[in-house]
Parts: C-alpha cells; sequence; structure tokens
C-alpha cells in the first residue's frame, strides 16, 4: 500500500499517567529456559483470571464495521451504478498487495554505474557513448520497480472504499485495541489521520475511545476521498447529520507520526521500520513533549528488527479476521487482514512491559508448544515449551496464546541465536 493511503497517524494532547501500584505486566514471571523457568506464582500475575486471559492476550474476536458505515458504503456504491465493480476491486487490490517501494534516486544511481562498467567491457558498446547510455537504460527498465503515485478521483475513490474498507477498519481497530488493553487509563481527546482516505481510522477512534475523542482531523492528498470520506460519516448523503461528531477534513498537512499501520507485506513492513528508526533517531521533536520515544508495539526493543536482518528476510506482520461488508460480490463472510503495525510512544521504555511478541501462529502439539518469539534483546527465539520443562502456569498460557499475543515471561538480557539455544527437550519433538 502506497504511503497517501497506509500511514497512519494518532496525535494525542493527553499524556500516559501511572500510579503508585505496580501495573501487572510488570511484575516478574519467568525466563524460557530449561532450569530456571518455573512461573513465579507468588507475583500472582493470573490473579484470578484464567490462563485463556493471562496479561498478555490480546487476540480480538471477529471485527464488524459499524453498521452505520456499512449501510453508507453499500448506498454510495449502489447510487454510483459503477459497472463491474468486482472486477476494479480485485484488480486494486491485487496491486495494492503486490505494491513494492520505489527505488530512491542514490539506489537508481548506483544501478546505472554498475551496469555502466558492465558494458563498458563490451567493445562496440565502449566505443559509443550512445549505444552505451541506451543499453543502461534498457537494463534499468528491465530491472526496477516501476512505482507510480495513485491518483484517486471519485470513481477509483469509491472502488478502494469497496476493497480496503472493511480490512482497513479491522487492522486499526486491533492496533487501537493494544493501546486500550495495555494502558486502560490512556484517554487521548484529539486524532490526526494523515493518509486518512476512507476515514476508517476515525471510525475505529470513535469505537474506541469516542467519550474522550472530541476533535479528528482527517488528512488526505486527495480531494475525492475527503468528500467520500466525509458522506461516508453523514450516512452517504452530502447534507446529513455526521455519526461522528468534531470531524475536519484538510489536504496537504505535515504531521508527526504515533500510530502507523501498512499492508502485511516485506514492503509495508520495511516503510514502518524506515519510519521507526528515523523517529528513534531523535529527528522528530515536539516541542510539547520533549520526552525521547520508543517502541510501545510490537517490537519490545528498539534494536534493528530481527525479521529484516535474517538471512531470508520476512515481515512481521499480524492477523485479524473481520465481517466483510455484504457487497454483493463478497461470497465470504469472513476475511482476515493481513498488516503490519508500530505503535510509538513517548517516555521511558520501563514504562511499557517488555515480554517477547509472538510473530507466527502458535503450533499445539500433544504436550508442547511451539512458539515464534521476538524477544527484548531483539532475536529471534523458537520456544518449544513443556509443562515439565517450564511449568504449568508458563505452559497453560502458551497454549491458549495467539499471533500477536504477549507471552507473559522475562527472557534472559544476553540470548544466543536461534539455531543455538537450546530450548526444545529434543531436536525433533514428537508431533512437530
Amino acid at each position: 500500500m502506497a504511503t497517501v493511503r497506509g500511514l497512519r497517524h494518532l496525535l494525542v494532547c493527553s499524556r500516559w499517567r501511572r500510579g503508585g501500584a505496580e501495573a501487572p505486566q510488570s511484575r516478574t514471571l519467568a525466563a524460557v529456559v530449561p532450569g530456571i523457568s518455573q512461573v513465579d506464582n507468588n507475583s500472582d500475575f493470573l490473579g484470578k483470571r484464567p490462563h485463556r486471559r493471562h496479561p498478555g492476550i490480546l487476540q480480538l474476536p471477529c471485527i464488524e464495521v459499524p453498521p452505520a458505515l456499512a449501510a453508507a458504503a453499500q448506498f454510495l456504491l449502489l447510487e454510483s451504478s459503477m459497472p463491474n465493480v468486482e472486477k476494479q476491486v480485485q484488480a486494486l487490490t491485487n496491486y495494492l498487495w503486490s505494491r513494492r517501494l520505489p527505488v530512491e534516486p542514490q539506489e537508481l544511481q548506483r544501478r546505472a554505474v554498475h551496469l555502466e562498467k558492465k558494458f563498458l567491457e563490451n567493445p562496440d558498446l565502449g566505443q559509443v557513448e550512445e549505444k552505451l547510455r541506451e543499453a543502461v537504460l534498457r537494463a534499468l527498465r528491465k530491472t526496477t520497480y516501476h512505482w507510480q503515485e495513485l491518483s484517486y478521483n471519485e470513481s477509483l475513490s469509491l472502488v478502494y472504499m469497496a476493497a480496503r474498507l472493511d480490512g482497513g477498519f479491522a487492522a486499526v481497530s486491533r492496533a487501537f485495541h493494544e493501546i486500550q488493553a495495555r494502558v486502560p487509563e490512556f484517554q487521548p481527546q484529539t486524532l490526526m489521520d494523515f493518509g486518512s482516505g476512507t476515514g476508517s481510522v476515525t471510525w475505529a477512534a470513535h469505537s474506541a475511545w469516542g467519550q474522550s475523542l472530541r476533535e479528528y482531523l482527517c488528512v488526505d492528498s486527495s480531494a475525492a476521498m475527503l468528500v467520500l470520506a466525509e458522506k461516508l460519516l453523514k450516512g452517504g448523503s452530502e447534507s446529513g447529520e455526521p455519526y461522528v461528531p468534531g470531524v475536519f477534513f484538510r489536504q496537504f498537512l505535515p504531521v508527526s507520526p504515533k500510530v502507523l499501520v501498512e499492508n502485511g507485506t516485506k514492503a509495508g513492513h520495511c516503510l514502518l521500520m524506515d519510519a521507526r528508526d528515523l523517529i528513534l533517531k531523535g529527528k522528530e521533536k515536539s516541542p510539547l513533549d520533549p520526552r525521547p520515544g520508543f517502541v510501545f508495539a510490537p517490537c519490545p526493543h528498539e534494536l534493528p528488527c530481527p525479521q529484516l536482518t535474517a538471512s531470508k528476510p520476512l515481515a512481521c506482520s499480524f492477523s485479524q479476521t473481520y465481517h466483510c461488508i455484504p457487497f454483493s460480490w463478497n461470497k465470504k463472510k469472513q476475511k482476515e487482514e493481513k498488516f503490519s503495525m508500530v505503535i510509538l510512544a513517548r517516555g521511558s521504555p520501563e514504562e511499557a512491559n517488555r515480554w517477547p511478541r509472538i510473530t507466527q501462529p502458535v503450533l499445539k502439539r500433544p504436550r508442547h508448544v511451539h512458539c515464534h518469539l521476538c524477544c527484548p534483546d531483539g532475536h529471534m527465539q523458537h520456544a518449544v515449551i513443556t509443562a515439565r520443562q517450564h511449568g504449568r502456569d508458563l505452559y497453560r498460557c502458551a497454549r491458549v496464546s495467539s499471533w500477536g499475543d504477549l507471552l507473559p515471561v522475562i527472557t534472559p538480557s544476553e540470548s544466543p541465536s536461534e539455531s543455538e539455544l537450546p530450548l526444545s527437550p529434543a531436536d525433533n519433538p514428537p508431533g512437530s
């Protein structure tokens, strides 16, 4: 997804407030290492809750867009009488999910110099400068991704709404849910959404914090998209009362990012990591809050992403199921939205727990569980957890956890690489 459509930014004027009592997430638990991995039950990290509701559970049931939003979207599409909508929706969906980042000018120059040196070895090309230039350009066209900016007019905006409204709402709702679950006292008063598109962030934020939010600012470079978003708020008309009060629309306004959500592709993940690193290096300043930024989620650290530095780089992505808006072509009632996210906050990293993040679907096997974890030390860890090796509480917590949850343990400050980590009771456990 291009940055115009994909980046969503949340600016809030309220700050976190921590009481004197210790947050349950900060209580000492255990380390996923044989011999010292028993959960410290004296910390009472579960309280009276069952294991299936341990403090690291962040999964959401199947999300459904607000009925008013779904009805407005259906009305607008029906009113447009647009032909071949299903084919256009599928074509745009395929394009957005296959889209890659544009090549930077420096990288393009480096490739051109490399090709020029290679072609200079050919005596025929080396003697004619014009032939050399044409050969370099032909090679660049064949090997370079041709990125083009999407221009959202009225018809393409409607197609985008039909293709991405419900899935985008589901992804942002999952990101907001994590903030709510981990910092229930957080009550934002204002929201800014840059690249607001159809306004799904506004609807998701209103669902999460409608009681405290008093102003929503939607910024998008496409005037047609802003008009569509306003119509969706007014039930499909231009003159109705808005479903969400206090929403304002603007074009071309620079902002400071705090919550970012992208398609769960390698390109989308790379884009988020670039933004994350830019802010963490201190180049993004706020005159109202001088505190440094840190990663609230999903990373339990500020180190380079181990998914991207691996020998075979992967996107760090998550999944959220949602009920589809019942357009005529939606044969499936439910779908899964794959997305990448990063949530940034100001203050000290100690304000948030640093539990390992489960980065892949949990594999449940007889008497053991496989969990792939991104750990606070910046390493990926493949943990094979058993009740015998790691204790009943940790085993049951791992067994009920899902992709995207936090595993409530404290890992060692220094861990060997994944290939060296002696977590499994056997090299090839039964049922794996």
